[in-house]
């Protein structure tokens, strides 16, 4: 990976964590913006940051379990249990430097005393220290056992839900990207002539791009999207204050469908499908909107 002056890593691993530090919102808008920036510019960067996104989305999306008040109360007594016994642990060990009553005790002891005792004082000292990590490690145990069934079970639920879910949430990813991106198209033009050849350069496909603005929403321009790891054609429409990304994946041998309802997360979606394309609309502006854009792009594009 070529160098870069902003700041974050250069090395994949580091980005790679930052995407996931973007994705759970831990970081300040001018890192955020570098973020954005780098996978705008990548697109395996893009690409890993779609992929991060619908597994968050498909792990938000698995059912709940019904949790039991009588469990969370043992879990809360779990956790008062792990703050206190360090602290009475602590006190239970002599400080260092400190004369301690053992040997005192030892001395007046005698030997078949110290052997009925079962413990040589060596282990007597550490076994505080022993319980007090004990808890810990079972923790972590517990802790990374859910973990992983919560991925094997996210991991599960995208492959066996269907191919649609997944592309739905990566083209949403890629339009909350173009939002808090420099500029959410890569080619800018309202010339269908100009957007087209673009992106047929570029990725070898382009699709219809009419040029709706006597109908009030017009064509601005184009970019390239990542979908499940291919580069697809994007067209970027605006009505009024808002804009529509309309993805297009091409097909081959594809059936026609008609616009199904995707909507979700504070975006309206519209999927469909013409045969050459599979199409996905995706704006903040309400669904009837959206719908009044799909009609008459499917219209204009026939």
């Amino acid at each position: 990976m070529t160098g870069h002056d902003d700041g974050l890593p250069n090395d994949p691993e580091g980005v790679r964590l930052m995407i996931h530090a973007l994705v759970d919102g831990e970081l300040d808008a001018a890192a955020a913006l570098a973020v954005e920036r780098r996978i705008a510019a990548d697109p395996r960067l893009a690409a890993e940051h779609a992929r991060i996104l619908a597994l968050r989305g498909a792990v938000s999306r698995l059912p709940r379990p019904d949790v039991s008040d009588a469990f969370r109360a043992r879990i809360a007594a779990i956790g008062m249990a792990s703050t206190e016994q360090p602290a009475t642990a602590e006190a239970a060990e002599p400080q260092r430097g400190t004369p301690s009553a053992l040997p005192g005790l030892i001395a007046g002891a005698g030997v078949g005393q110290r052997r009925e005792a079962g413990t040589r004082p060596s282990l007597a000292r550490r076994s505080p220290r022993a319980s007090r990590f004990g808890f810990d490690w079972r923790a972590m145990a517990a802790s990374i056992m859910i973990s992983a069934v919560l991925a094997s079970g996210a991991t599960q639920w995208v492959m066996f839900n269907g191919a649609e879910d997944g592309l739905a949430a990566a083209v949403a990813s890629g339009h909350r990207r173009s939002l808090l991106a420099a500029s959410p198209i890569d080619i800018v033009s309202s010339d269908r002539h100009t957007v087209k050849p673009w992106l047929d350069a570029r990725i070898g496909v382009s699709p219809p791009a009419p040029d709706l603005a006597q109908e009030g929403f017009a064509l601005i321009g184009g970019r390239v999207e990542v979908i499940s790891g291919r580069p697809v054609p994007a067209l970027v429409y605006r009505h009024r204050e808002h804009l529509i990304t309309l993805v297009a994946e091409p097909q081959q041998g594809g059936k026609t469908t008609q616009p199904d309802d995707l909507s979700s997360g504070g975006f309206s979606m519209v999927h469909w499908s013409d045969g050459a394309f599979s199409y996905w609309a995706i704006s903040d502006m309400e669904r009837p909107e959206l719908d009044d854009f799909v009609a008459r792009f499917r219209k204009a594009a026939a």
